[in-house]
């Protein structure tokens, strides 16, 4: 049975993050409402780091999202959003609809 809160899509790609003066660079592997997930990462922030990510799907304007590290994965990171609005919806939704056409 999956407990999670929102349903999560995968996706790749190209995303920077900030946590305070580290950078670091890797691939979104994965979106929901609530967070996403990191894969490749070039650093790994603690748990509980406040990081601002940049997530490229145009690669003019990148979409920004903040949150905190929840845990470490083999080669990256999940983050649970600090604060939920509709841009983060929105987002989601164009990725969602992204990725379910062929």
């Amino acid at each position: 049975m999956d407990r999670r809160r929102s349903p999560r899509f995968k996706t790749k790609f190209d995303a920077l993050y900030s946590a305070g003066a580290e950078e670091g660079a890797g691939t979104l592997a994965e979106i929901s409402y609530s967070g996403a997930r990191l894969e490749g990462a070039s650093i790994r922030p603690g748990v509980g780091t406040r990081i601002r990510l940049y997530i490229f799907l145009q690669p003019v304007a990148p979409f920004e999202l903040e949150g905190l590290v929840a845990r470490h994965t083999e080669s990256g990171f999940a983050l649970n959003y600090d604060l939920f609005d509709e841009d983060i919806r929105r987002l989601v939704d164009d990725v969602s609809a992204l990725i379910a056409t062929p």
